[in-house]
């Protein structure tokens, strides 16, 4: 039994961690309507800058942590600019294999910059651990939960209770209405952006502290899909309690099942997620239904 709460108690931990990253899905799904098929790279891409100022250019975490943050700021400002906006008015699929183009070349960038070789982040957290009855929970995820907790917060409120949140929220009620209200519907894709490259810069190394760095990474961008899919592309409270669910899905299946069928099936059940989401509930558990009348 105490087994079995450890596996709850991690696999909550990485679904939070997941919860975040999703967080840039859902921002740029609100605002322009895109599904961002290379998040996975941005976030491989910013976790990866980081573990290259902490660990070979020697910078400590309160000055390198900001100094990736703004470098991936300008990525995400520059990849609006340079692949989303001269898309603006074609066609839902074009930009979507945009996006799939825009991640086959970041996958082609980043071993070019960084290398293959796997990463690991200088040890900030302390080592061991709490641990209460049965049930032992290190400092690495303790501290990543919470975290991943204060983030969630943090964005709930930047876009529930802020002025530009309440830009954003209404360019994704309507372009064109929001644009009549005299709201600048680039600004804000632009910022959607820049917002999505710095939850999955945190994300990442929320991550990448828990595993490790790698170009490699950028798969995470498939780990975490079935968390927006399940929530619904629309809905941030919906992913605070998806991410859980798949995380913990995740390691149970890794756990009993890896051993029957000698591993994958993590990946097995992500995928599985997938297909029962889409096929019992296309708009998400907690997506917003769109009926288009003609």
């Amino acid at each position: 039994m105490g087994s079995l709460f450890q596996l709850f108690l991690s696999g909550f931990c990485v679904g939070m961690i997941y919860t975040v990253i999703g967080l840039g899905f859902v921002v740029i799904y609100k605002s322009s309507r895109i599904i961002n098929f290379a998040h996975g790279q941005i976030v491989a891409l910013g976790a990866l800058i980081l573990a290259y100022l902490l660990r070979d250019v020697g910078l400590p975490i309160w000055l390198g942590g900001p100094l990736a943050l703004l470098i991936m700021a300008g990525c995400g400002a520059v990849i609006e600019y340079l692949a989303v906006r001269p898309m603006a008015g074609q066609p839902l699929v074009a930009i979507i294999v945009m996006t799939i183009g825009l991640a086959a070349l970041l996958d082609g960038l980043m071993p070019s910059f960084f290398g293959g070789v796997e990463r690991s982040y200088p040890h900030v957290f302390p080592p061991g651990g709490i641990r209460v009855g049965g049930v032992s929970i290190s400092y690495e995820h303790g501290i990543s939960l919470v975290m991943s907790c204060i983030m969630v917060l943090l964005f709930g409120y930047f876009f529930f209770r802020t002025r530009v949140g309440l830009k954003m929220r209404a360019v994704a009620d309507g372009h064109q209405t929001a644009r009549s209200c005299g709201i600048k519907a680039g600004s804000v894709f632009r910022l959607s952006w820049i917002i999505a490259a710095l939850t999955g810069t945190i994300g990442g190394y929320l991550l990448g502290s828990l595993e490790s760095v790698s170009p490699a990474m950028s798969s995470v961008g498939l780990r975490v899909f079935p968390v927006v899919n399940l929530a619904g592309l629309e809905s941030i409270s919906g992913c605070l309690i998806a991410g859980p669910v798949v995380g913990v899905t995740q390691a149970l299946a890794a756990w009993y099942l890896d051993p029957v069928i000698g591993g994958g099936a993590k990946e097995l059940v992500t995928y599985l997620l997938i297909l029962f989401t889409i096929t019992l509930f296309p708009y998400g558990i907690f997506g917003e239904e769109r009926i288009e009348r003609i």
